[in-house]
C-alpha cells in the first residue's frame, strides 16, 4: 500500500467516525426531549389511574360521609378508625380536621 491510498483510507474513517458521532448526539437529544413528554403525560395518567384505583377501593372497605364534603368538594371517605379523609390527585389519602369538613351544598 502506498501512503496516499492510506491517507485517504485514514480520512474517510475519520470523516465517518465523526459523523456517526455527531449523529447520536443529534438522536440522543431528541429522544431525550420525547421521553419528557411523554414522561410528563404518563405521570398524569398514572396519577389518574392511582386516583380512580384508591376511590374504588375506598368505596368498598371504607363508608362514604354522607351529606358532607372536603375543603374543594371532595369525597370524604372514613376508615376503621373512624378517621376522616378524602383522595387528591395523585391517589394519596388526605385526613380532614372536624374544621375542614363541611356540609355539602344542595344543587
Amino acid at each position: 500500500m502506498n501512503s496516499k491510498t492510506l491517507h485517504r483510507g485514514l480520512l474517510a474513517a475519520t470523516i465517518t467516525a465523526s459523523a456517526l458521532f455527531f449523529g447520536q448526539q443529534t438522536m440522543a437529544q431528541g429522544i431525550d426531549s420525547t421521553v419528557k413528554k411523554i414522561g410528563k403525560k404518563g405521570e398524569q395518567v398514572g396519577n389518574k389511574t392511582a386516583s380512580v384505583a384508591v376511590k374504588g377501593a375506598m368505596k368498598v372497605t371504607d363508608k362514604t360521609y354522607k351529606g358532607k364534603e372536603g375543603p374543594d368538594g371532595q369525597t370524604v371517605y372514613i376508615d376503621r378508625k373512624d378517621r376522616k379523609y378524602y383522595v387528591d390527585g395523585k391517589g394519596k389519602k388526605v385526613y380532614l380536621k372536624p374544621s375542614q369538613i363541611r356540609d355539602k351544598e344542595e344543587q
